[in-house]
């Protein structure tokens, strides 16, 4: 195929595949921004909810907060404690999530100072779960979750023909130039054409990881295969009978002990005769606010069955690895989480400015300072 050929078959795909997912990728890049600073917007609210805590010296162990839990909403049995999380902040909650049978999540509140539960939040329909699962699934569960995953499949088609498009690999300078008081029609271009190469090589990346997510099933061992790494096997815990599981303080020695000088910060709960304690942990040089490393324990010995540790990963967990960082933009901190929230305003504009070029073309508009190639239109 030659260059010219290339390029037609490159913008009809960049045409229609905008237009066919468009609005898709609109609500999903608007709700990517918001989630983009989620955990310090939900700090906050939960501070204006909940109050502020006066922090002390000295928490009350993990398994009297669960159990103080488990008794007040006994009279609950469709609901399982899933995990708890260890609020970085001293002066916020913990926070103790229960899945229901109908997969829905309840979130409870407790101090970890006094053990007083403060109160309750349904996820699901709070701003954050509402917003989490519109950008995920669109709201629609599991149809939702491959609408959103042949979306991120088409972005990523989107960005790699925008990126064969753009004009400024004729002349670099007109590719970043904006002619503002050319006629409508080629400002509406310029804009397409800037606001595509600014964003392009992220949303390539955001595109990928997105996809694999939702199709994680599928992706998963792919990548495994494609880097020559073999999957870890599923760490399952050994069952003896009548022998009930270690508490959580003990598990979290032994996790301290697996991985020193990492910080715990949530602790899942197993729910299952052969689950387990699985304790993620933060080292300081990590980026994110709950890190990425883990430690998988036996829940009625304690033995560790299974170390990730950021530092030392395989091939193929370094790449599943670095999905997270990669699409929530936290790989260099502050300035690309900034980033990321213009990045998830960009399908707007460009679908805005496509559909403009799209009405030009079937209109059949013509303007003399513009140049007459596809990419133009």
């Amino acid at each position: 195929m030659n260059v010219r050929k290339l390029r037609n078959l490159a913008f009809y795909l960049h045409r229609y595949l905008g237009l066919i997912v468009g609005l898709i990728l609109i609500i999903v890049g608007l709700s990517g921004s918001l989630l983009v600073f989620q955990r310090e917007i939900d700090h906050f609210l939960i501070g204006q909810q909940f109050g502020r805590l006066t922090p002390q010296q000295q928490q009350v162990p993990v398994e009297t907060i669960l159990q103080n839990v488990r008794e007040t909403y006994k009279d609950q049995p469709d609901l399982k404690i899933d995990s708890i999380d260890f609020n970085p902040a001293p002066d916020l909650p913990s926070t103790v999530w229960f899945e229901s049978e109908d997969d829905k999540w309840k979130q409870v509140l407790v101090n970890p100072y006094t053990n007083e539960i403060l109160g309750t939040r349904q996820w699901d329909n709070s701003l954050f779960g509402i917003t989490y699962r519109l950008h995920y699934e669109l709201l629609a569960g599991e149809p939702g979750i491959v609408i959103v995953g042949i979306a991120a499949l088409f972005l990523f088609i989107l960005s790699v023909t925008g990126l064969i498009l753009w004009p400024g690999w004729r002349r670099l300078i007109a590719g970043f130039k904006i002619k503002w008081n050319a006629h409508p029609k080629r400002v509406n271009f310029d804009l397409h054409k800037v606001a595509g190469i600014i964003s392009a090589v992220f949303l390539v990346i955001i595109a990928f990881t997105g996809f694999c997510w939702n199709f994680y099933e599928q992706t998963e061992p792919i990548i495994y295969a494609a880097t020559f790494t073999p999957k870890p096997v599923e760490p399952v815990s050994k069952v003896i009978p009548a022998q009930e599981p270690m508490n959580p303080t003990e598990i979290l020695q032994r996790a301290d002990a697996a991985l020193p000088g990492a910080t715990t910060t949530y602790l899942n709960i197993p729910t299952e005769p052969d689950g387990v304690y699985r304790v993620n942990k933060k080292f300081p040089q990590e980026r994110e606010a709950w890190g990425r490393s883990q430690v998988y324990l036996d829940q009625y010995t304690g033995e560790v069955l299974r170390i990730k540790d950021v530092r030392s990963l395989s091939r193929g967990e370094a790449v599943l690895d670095a999905f997270s960082p990669l699409h929530y933009g936290t790989f260099w901190g502050l300035p690309t989480r900034i980033l990321y929230v213009f990045i998830g305003l960009s399908p707007t504009i460009l679908f805005i400015t496509g559909f403009v070029m799209y009405r030009y073309h079937r209109r059949g508009t013509t303007v003399t300072e513009e140049p007459r190639q596809p990419i133009a239109h």
